[in-house]
């Protein structure tokens, strides 16, 4: 799931840890969130552990969540937002232009920002281990719009080639659940 809209996507600012200025859910993020799970358990669906990445919006995310299943939620730092480097806290638009395309995001660091690759290896490696540790068991994982969306193209099996061809807009949105099995 990714976390409910927040401050920065408002303010289409850049946020990541350490967080540089308070970034809670909005109204309207919270309200997504509850009808998200709402939809999801009138589907069926059970969730037996919540993990969530420990920035404030993810962690609000996970509060509502986990009073709606009744369970609580274990934070794990490997599903933070992508390292922004210096662009933490500047607009979005400024991080994208750094860039000539995306697919130099794939293996270039550029002011300190985090890669593609930096990314898949520890969302893969929170992968492995909870599934590891916690075999047969239903897990949501709280996390940001590039992490999962990388996470869900390395499951997959879609090359980051074709991953940064998916349109924004196409990508998971905000308080949206996916499965991957």
């Amino acid at each position: 799931m990714r976390h409910g809209q927040a401050k920065s996507n408002v303010r289409a600012v850049c946020s990541c840890w350490p967080e540089k200025f308070n970034n809670p859910l909005t109204a309207k993020g919270k309200q997504t969130i509850k009808d998200s799970i709402k939809k999801f358990k009138a589907k069926g669906k059970t969730v037996d552990l919540i993990f969530a990445s420990p920035l404030l919006r993810t962690q609000q995310t996970a509060e509502i969540v986990e009073k709606m299943f009744g369970i609580k939620h274990k934070t794990d730092k490997r599903l933070r937002e992508i390292g922004f480097g210096e662009f933490n806290n500047k607009k979005l638009e400024s991080m994208w232009k750094s860039f000539k395309t995306e697919k130099e995001r794939i293996n270039t660091r550029k002011d300190g920002e985090e890669t593609y690759m930096e990314i898949i290896k520890r969302m893969m490696g929170f992968l492995r281990a909870t599934d590891k540790k916690y075999k047969s068991k239903n897990i949501m994982v709280i996390s940001h719009e590039g992490p999962l969306g990388l996470l869900q193209a390395k499951v997959t099996g879609l090359a980051l080639e074709e991953f940064i061809k998916i349109p924004l807009e196409r990508r998971i949105h905000k308080a949206e659940i996916r499965e991957l099995n």
